[in-house]
């Protein structure tokens, strides 16, 4: 099969095969516009391409007739070039326990803040567009990320006991099509998780929980089934086993590779996470695909990813 025709299927294949600027080039056109080129700003066909800047040109007079293949996408207006960009992608995207910025300046040669900045745009790509409810048999949990106080300075520990200073994450994992959705409510409480599993999860549904009291009203319009993890973690069907396996996972990545995790980013750590964990049973290439594949219409700048403009203490 020619390199043009092959797929890559491993790491060092990707490697390979996106060595060339032009095979990047070539990947990008045929995922983005399988049709034909269009021009971002007018949406004409009519275009022409300057293969001594690898650049295309609209045909129609107007602002921005030049374009790259990165123009509307993750990676528009960056000096990075896109076989760095590709197998970071592919890194991140198969990569059980995440991988750190560190990791991934010293694997393409960039600074540890651009490294950064390319891992938030890439799980932006991974964010999902949503999945609608989720129905069948679903199972709802919650668990609180965040530092021990006891590991923190003095200065820096926070008020009070147990989980101050951490942050709630409400999962919720339907069994039979193992998708993954999570919420970050304001609190545990029932005003804050009742509404939230209502809005998720589709009436009639079987729900199962553990025995926290904020779920306990949810017999009115699903079949609630609880476990209480102070006596036994299943009895049957009934348990939360295949989200504590989540938690675990999503745990593992953050404590032994991100280390810390700021709040403000949290949902993109989720993102990340919640997405190779709902295409786990796709292949390495498969997960890639499907990165790349989201990569158009989504972009996020430095500033925003940094909180600038934001008032006062939102990013902590």
């Amino acid at each position: 099969m020619s390199k043009a025709q092959r797929q890559p299927e491993t790491l060092i294949d990707a490697i390979r095969y996106f060595a060339d600027p032009d095979t990047c080039i070539d990947f990008m056109v045929k995922m983005r516009w399988p049709d034909g080129v269009e021009c971002p700003t007018c949406g004409s066909r009519e275009v022409r391409y300057i293969s001594t800047r690898r650049l295309w040109e609209c045909k129609t007079k107007h602002a921005k007739r030049q374009f790259s293949a990165k123009v509307g996408t993750i990676f528009e207006d960056s000096p990075i070039a896109l076989d760095k960009w590709l197998a970071t992608i592919w890194l991140l995207a198969n990569s059980k326990n995440g991988v750190s910025s560190y990791e991934i300046a010293r694997s393409i040669g960039v600074t540890q803040k651009t490294a950064w900045f390319m891992l938030q745009r890439i799980r932006l790509a991974m964010q999902s567009q949503g999945g609608g409810k989720l129905s069948g048999s679903v199972e709802v949990d919650e668990t609180y990320i965040g530092g021990s106080a006891r590991f923190m300075h003095k200065s820096k520990r926070p008020g009070g006991t147990g989980m101050v200073g951490k942050v709630a994450v409400m999962g919720l994992l339907a069994r039979e099509t193992g998708e993954f959705q999570y919420r970050i409510p304001e609190s545990t409480r029932k005003e804050s998780l009742d509404p939230e599993v209502r809005r998720s999860i589709e009436a009639g549904s079987n729900v199962y929980t553990d025995a926290l009291g904020s779920y306990k009203y949810l017999n009115d319009s699903y079949v609630h089934r609880v476990i209480d993890h102070a006596e036994k973690y299943a009895e049957g069907e009934v348990h939360t086993n295949g989200l504590e396996n989540f938690w675990s996972l999503l745990k593992r990545a953050i404590k032994g590779t991100y280390v810390s995790v700021e709040p403000f980013h949290l949902f993109r750590y989720l993102d990340e996470q919640a997405f190779r964990f709902n295409n786990r049973k796709a292949s390495d290439g498969g997960r890639f695909s499907a990165v790349t594949a989201s990569t158009v219409g989504r972009r996020v700048t430095y500033k925003q990813l940094t909180g600038h403009g934001l008032p006062a203490g939102t990013v902590s």
